[in-house]
């Protein structure tokens, strides 16, 4: 099966550029955060440290990834929010340096309706929303923009997310969720191909709540939508190998490889080489396997 198969198009309009989805993608994770779980802290010290970022920009793009994810507001398992005013500047100066910089397709990680707004005038090409555009004003700020939007399942919020989540049937209650912020879009003036969906690994889900949704991930893309998906070094992956944070790279390759087999097009990784190299071989196998019948 043709990895576009279900997609209403191959070509994601992201901004002034179009990114490909005829074959997986590879997002860089940039957080200019203090307290990301996995890197929070490298690109801020007292300030976002604009020229690390820059670095690391640079770096990543001659890796292999063709778009990079800005996140001013730590979403790990409980994060406190941080003021509007706050993210918006950690964020607008990397997005507004990295657009006049780079030819690649900057995601803004943000659910705050002026940031979306202020990181699409300075060039940002998507929006990736872990809150599914539920703020006041989300929506309609993000309609106006113009972006495709990553539509994400999250069960409360960061600070109590992981507290016993439970749910009758997980599947149903994260596509049923999805398939209402998909017809709040629409309504909203969305078109079909601004949306892409993401199952929320590891937002107010348990180990078993996330790997059940790994093995329906081909049942999400069958909704028709792009899939993007994060589980790079995530707790997920720590529960099965017993390994720490810094030790998550085999894992998280080995997963961004079987998520390509399960139909996913975007990948939101930390480890962006080791990621490019899995998701070439894991899209090499998968596309022979389909043309060979």
């Amino acid at each position: 099966m043709n990895l576009t198969a279900s997609l209403s198009s191959p070509q994601l309009r992201c901004g002034v550029r179009l990114l490909d989805l005829s074959t997986p993608q590879v997002m860089a994770i940039i957080n200019v955060t203090p307290d990301s779980f996995s890197d929070g802290g490298q690109f801020h010290a007292g300030g976002v440290l604009l020229e690390k970022v820059l670095r690391r920009v640079e770096e990543v793009c001659e890796q292999g990834a063709t778009l990079v994810d800005i996140g001013g507001e730590s979403t790990r398992p409980g994060a406190l929010p941080v003021s509007v005013q706050e993210e918006g500047d950690r964020v607008l100066p990397v997005v507004a340096a990295i657009a006049e910089r780079f030819d690649t397709v900057i995601s803004v990680d943000t659910s705050s309706p002026s940031v979306m707004v202020e990181a699409a005038v300075l060039g940002a090409g998507m929006i990736n929303d872990v809150r599914a555009l539920s703020r006041l004003g989300a929506m309609s700020a993000a309609a106006a923009s113009g972006l495709p939007v990553c539509l994400m399942h999250m069960k409360g919020e960061p600070d109590s997310m992981q507290r016993q989540p439970e749910y009758e049937s997980i599947f149903d209650e994260v596509s049923n969720f999805l398939q209402e912020r998909i017809s709040a879009c629409l309504a909203a003036g969305f078109s079909k191909d601004q949306i892409l969906l993401d199952p929320g690994f590891g937002f107010g889900k348990t180990t078993a709540h996330n790997f059940e949704l790994f093995r329906r991930l081909p049942d999400f893309a069958a909704m028709g939508f792009p899939l993007l998906v994060g589980v790079s070094r995530k707790s997920m992956l720590g529960a099965i190998t017993g390994r720490a944070v810094e030790e998550r790279l085999a894992a998280s390759v080995v997963m961004a490889a079987m998520a390509v087999e399960r139909g996913v097009h975007i990948l939101r990784v930390h480890d962006v080489k080791e990621t490019v190299d899995a998701v070439k071989l894991a899209t090499a196998v998968k596309f022979e396997k389909s043309n060979n019948g």
